[in-house]
């Protein structure tokens, strides 16, 4: 490879069950690297980077050659290697990608998975581990997308979990595609709560590009870091405009809403657009002519311009009171990026 920060080309399609989901061990969301029985080549932390893996030619430390995730050294006595990760919140969980992208003579030929639910603190010896992925075959080099079948360990909520590879080596990244729990029973009748941030439980179900970062950016905490920490679309360079659709961490009525467009100065969005419907029986993804339909869902908030890098705030007589809604259509004209996007309201 020519680029001394040479991105791996991917060849394999991501697989259907990884969309509308969002990444618990994110590091960029809070998931965190608690323990593990080696690191000598390269540290935890770097398996949950959310930037895919890159490789250095050229690049190394005192214990060797530099690699971007885990890399434990090789082992020569029995037993094999683990790592333990505090998710970036309690979640259910649909599948993973174990990704050994430019571990080629030093990836594990296997893994396992177990998880934990830990009411408080972090795993101790009494912790009950429950296996959710059995022992896999891995690869030199590439993602390995595995979707979780059992339909109790995919409603159950788990906290942690503890990666084993086998008998030792190195994963670039550890992606752990689920959806966030929030305990709605403690948010109170009358008490407005932000139905579309990511820890409680919304998501992005569909959207018509993605090309500089995802929508589920926008729910993310805090005020964005850069223009990297956003919703962007590419530049349209035809008619139309884009658009996601978003499903509610819990129904609701919407009476505030915040588009934020923190960082994006020369690329943010002319104008913008929510919409709004009331879907209670409505599971999983949106069909085409189900997207189509959205378009005609009620106005919350009407098309409306939009500055560079700014917090905007929408209330009163500004946002339209449709009543409960699931879902969200939000739009934005033509293209463009936001940072953060902010539902404020009362749970039905």
């Amino acid at each position: 490879m020519t680029n001394e920060h040479a991105v791996l080309e991917l060849s394999e399609d991501i697989p259907d069950f990884v969309r509308g989901t969002i990444n618990l061990a994110s590091e960029r969301l809070g998931a965190v690297g608690l323990a593990t029985s080696d690191e000598f080549f390269a540290p935890l932390s770097r398996m949950l980077n959310d930037e895919p893996a890159v490789f250095l030619p050229g690049e190394y430390d005192d214990n060797g050659k530099w690699m971007d995730g885990w890399e434990s050294r090789r082992k020569r006595v029995p037993g094999h290697d683990w790592a333990i990760v505090r998710l970036a919140m309690p979640g259910r969980i649909f599948g993973f990608d174990i990704d050994t992208s430019f571990f080629t003579g030093n990836y594990p030929p296997h893994a396992s998975i177990e998880v934990a639910n830990v009411e408080a603190g972090d795993p101790d010896e009494a912790t009950e581990w429950v296996e959710i992925l059995s022992k896999t075959a891995l690869g030199p080099s590439r993602h390995h997308y595995v979707e979780i079948d059992d339909q109790a360990h995919r409603s159950n909520v788990w906290t942690h979990l503890r990666l084993h590879i086998y008998p030792d080596g190195g994963v670039a990244r550890l992606r752990v595609f689920g959806a966030a729990h929030y305990d709605w029973s403690r948010v109170g009748a009358e008490q407005e709560v932000d139905l579309a941030y990511i820890f409680h439980g919304a998501r992005a179900l569909a959207w018509s590009d993605a090309h500089y970062g995802s929508p589920e950016r926008m729910l993310g905490p805090g005020r964005g870091i850069n223009m990297g920490d956003g919703w962007e679309t590419a530049r349209r360079r035809g008619p139309g405009h884009d658009w996601t659709i978003l499903k509610l961490g819990h129904p609701g009525t919407i009476a505030r809403v915040i588009v934020d467009t923190a960082h994006f100065k020369g690329n943010y969005p002319d104008t913008c657009e929510l919409l709004g419907a009331y879907l209670p029986d409505h599971v999983g993804d949106f069909s085409d002519k189900q997207i189509r339909d959205s378009e005609t869902w009620k106005p919350i908030l009407p098309r409306t311009k939009l500055q560079m890098d700014h917090v905007h705030e929408f209330a009163g007589d500004a946002v339209e009171g449709i009543g409960p809604v699931t879902h969200v259509r939000f739009a934005i004209h033509p293209d463009g990026g936001v940072s953060r996007l902010r539902l404020f309201g009362i749970k039905a």
